[in-house]
């Protein structure tokens, strides 16, 4: 006879329910009860498929036997795979390296930025971003438009805030299946905060740091009728930091809103209002080989014109439904808004002791994306075999007008300038010629579908997905017009291995695409027009161990190959030629979650060896790749000394990486130590203290290109109060 056992625990002097769906023989029990739980309490990224996943005569370990329904604290660890394959698929189970950053890590690291906490996963490095951008590299792959939020595509270039942020989700490789185009290294999904219609709660903080940054947050759900409920969260952000000139500030605003319309059927809608402005800072320029050196405060660019600003704006909807326990579908609507400007004056090629060069340039970009998405998720048995089926839809449109001015100095006849180096940088007088206008249509239509067996031991996943990529674009200054249409299928392909429940050893194999216009689309040039896609195939074995219930450790080695690499054709300057390949062989490990009472941790380390495996124009057989360090170790821990007191550290290690391609710069190893405190002053009064650098060390842990390096912040602390009600 199966039971259900509800505990109530408390920690920390903290509320925390725990639903145990085991039953008394330890198996899972996925009745429609059950999944109408996960649904209800689980905050899933916004393709999930939620529906029950079989009869309550057909067994499937599909749900973790303990399911946490609190959002207060529940640690490091998490159970939910479901975005790496958009259906209820516990992360034991999912044949791919996932790294997951849970919303306490976030807090106890006292981050609000998505770039900061991207620091402490293994395998990813990060690039400056021109200063006005998230970028990464994921496993060797550069990207500036793999960013997804609740499993929809958010591609523009703009800093990305975690105050409307439940927790945030690295799947690492080649997987098209899931995403589409791009994500040749991986995705990064954003999952969002919903709104619960049954109770009210909230929360307002505060930080201040010693630089005179401060951020400001505010976190309130409420019923607002029978099966409803409304979620509000907005943040003001000031920054500040050690490099001169450098300010500015964020403001967010994101209300969700939650309505149960009947037993079966759920609807959410949300909207996001984000607006950044700042200096742009492009970093230090490189001499003999290395970072520019005794400079790190010092502002290569010009105060008064060194700006970015960005609006953004994204409306979602979604609905979802159970036809039966075992038939479900949602569908997801999302408008998305982009308008950014730019301009910067930046230091370039040309570093002496005594002086360097400058150049400059404004960009401006204006986007609207358009994507509705719709899934049917089915679970049957045949011949005590488990099926979960999955078929989807996928169609976007996007619009994206782009301006590029250029600086020119001397009375507008160069482009860059030679200037003394000093503490503070006078740049000169300075002209702006147009250098590009474009504007681009973008149409994707994709089906796909995906089947995951469930032999009991052996568990097989496997699907393929049919993308048509259809861009057209025009050169506003030339008047050239192209367009480009590609078709393109991505397999699946994986094999789990289960000789304990707590226990999974799997294979598997996948492909991405990224098509010639590279993964922005502002313009197709005569020769990108004529280029096939870039592609990417990821091989992957790994183990994962459910230690406990709270205590999860991956490990994988892999294999990314990267082909029809773009170079510049050096028989006509400003065109491109598609040759060459490129290969990573990694190793990653990680552990997360409660490794003893009282102590949460987040560890990982990754091995990446990456280079050229073909001669292109743009680099040789043998070739680093760019800022990918071959050792990369990444630690943070809480420890709880009492339920009111505690304290945290951390670590980031990366060993040194080439800034380019030319392999010509780099970037040196480092080691940066992190430390916090925590206070709880009652159960609804916290005090936080963070303090980064430690140890006050300087380093560079990221570049854009050899003359763009960012110097790290010096020893700051942040500290930080927060009222719950």
């Amino acid at each position: 006879m199966p039971c259900f056992l509800l505990l109530l625990q408390v920690r920390r002097n903290r509320w925390r329910w725990h639903i145990d769906l085991r039953t008394t023989q330890g198996a899972i029990l996925t009745t429609r009860t059950s999944i109408r739980a996960t649904l209800l309490f689980t905050v899933g990224s916004s393709f999930i498929a939620t529906p029950a996943l079989a009869n309550a005569d057909v067994q499937r370990d599909y749900l973790p036997s303990e399911i946490v329904v609190s959002a207060d604290r529940e640690g490091y660890a998490e159970s939910d795979g479901s975005t790496a394959t958009k259906t209820p698929t516990p992360l034991i189970d999912v044949p791919q390296s996932v790294t997951m950053i849970t919303a306490d890590q976030i807090e106890d690291q006292g981050v609000t930025q998505l770039g900061n906490a991207l620091r402490f996963v293994p395998g990813i490095s990060l690039e400056t971003g021109e200063g006005h951008r998230d970028e990464v590299f994921i496993r060797g792959q550069e990207t500036t438009a793999d960013f997804y939020i609740d499993g929809l595509r958010d591609d523009a270039q703009y800093y990305r805030s975690l105050y409307n942020v439940e927790r945030v989700e690295v799947l690492k490789g080649a997987n098209a299946l899931i995403f589409g185009r791009g994500a040749g290294g991986g995705a990064i999904n954003r999952v969002s905060k919903t709104a619960n219609t049954m109770d009210m709660f909230g929360s307002l903080g505060a930080s201040v740091d010693t630089f005179g940054a401060y951020s400001l947050t505010g976190d309130v759900n409420t019923p607002i009728a029978d099966g409803a409920g409304l979620r509000i969260n907005a943040t003001y952000e000031d920054f500040n930091n050690h490099r001169d000139f450098y300010d500015g500030r964020f403001i967010g605003f994101t209300p969700t809103l939650t309505i149960e319309a009947g037993p079966d059927t759920t609807f959410t809608a949300s909207y996001t209002y984000d607006d950044d402005e700042r200096v742009t800072d492009r970093g230090v320029p490189s001499l003999n080989g290395l970072p520019l050196m005794g400079y790190e405060e010092t502002f290569f660019g010009d105060p008064d014109y060194n700006f970015s600003d960005v609006a953004v704006h994204i409306a979602r909807a979604r609905v979802e439904h159970e036809f039966s326990s075992a038939i479900s579908f949602n569908a997801s609507l999302q408008y998305a808004d982009y308008d950014k400007f730019y301009a910067n004056l930046v230091p370039s090629s040309g570093t002496t002791a005594t002086t360097f060069r400058m150049g400059g340039y404004e960009s401006g970009t204006k986007r609207t994306n358009l994507i509705g998405q719709a899934n049917m998720v089915g679970t049957f048995e045949t011949g005590g075999i488990g099926h979960t089926l999955l078929v989807g839809a996928e169609f976007t449109s996007g619009d994206t007008d782009s301006v590029r001015n250029q600086a020119r100095f001397n009375n507008g006849t160069d482009t860059s300038i030679t200037l003394p180096l000093a503490e503070v940088i006078t740049p000169p007088a300075f002209t702006l010629t147009p250098q590009r206008a474009s504007t681009s249509d973008l149409t994707t239509v994709s089906f796909y579908l995906q089947e995951q067996m469930d032999f009991g031991i052996v568990q097989l996943i496997a699907g393929l997905r049919y993308d048509e990529f259809d861009l057209s674009s025009t050169d506003l200054i030339s008047g050239f017009s192209a367009s480009r249409k590609d078709d393109r299928v991505s397999p699946r392909l994986g094999l789990v291995v289960k000789p304990q429940e707590e226990i999974s050893i799997y294979a598997s194999w996948s492909e991405s695409f990224l098509p010639g216009s590279g993964d922005q689309f502002t313009v197709l040039s005569t020769s990108s027009a004529t280029l096939e896609p870039e592609t990417f195939e990821n091989i992957e074995a790994g183990i994962k161990w459910s230690i406990h219930p709270e205590l999860f450790l991956t490990a994988a080695i892999f294999r990314l190959t990267r082909d029809n690499t773009q170079a510049p054709d050096p028989l006509n300057p400003g065109f491109v030629i598609q040759a060459g390949e490129s290969q990573v062989d990694g190793f990653e490990i990680g552990l997360a979650g409660e490794l003893v009472d009282n102590l949460n941790v987040s560890l990982g380390y990754a091995y990446l060896d990456g280079e050229i495996t073909q001669t292109t124009t743009a680099a040789v057989a043998g070739t680093t790749l760019q800022q990918v360090p071959e050792h990369h170790i990444t630690a943070w821990a809480r420890y709880d000394v009492s339920d009111r007191f505690g304290f945290g550290a951390g670590l980031v290690h990366q060993s040194d990486q080439f800034a380019s391609m030319s392999n010509n710069v780099v970037l040196p190893a480092y080691t940066r130590v992190d430390a916090a405190l925590y206070f709880d002053v009652n159960e609804d009064f916290s005090l936080q203290l963070n303090v980064e650098n430690l140890f006050d060390e300087t380093y560079f842990p990221s570049a854009h290109g050899d003359n763009n390096i960012q110097p790290a912040e010096p020893i700051n602390a942040s500290l930080g109060a927060r009222v719950r009600f």
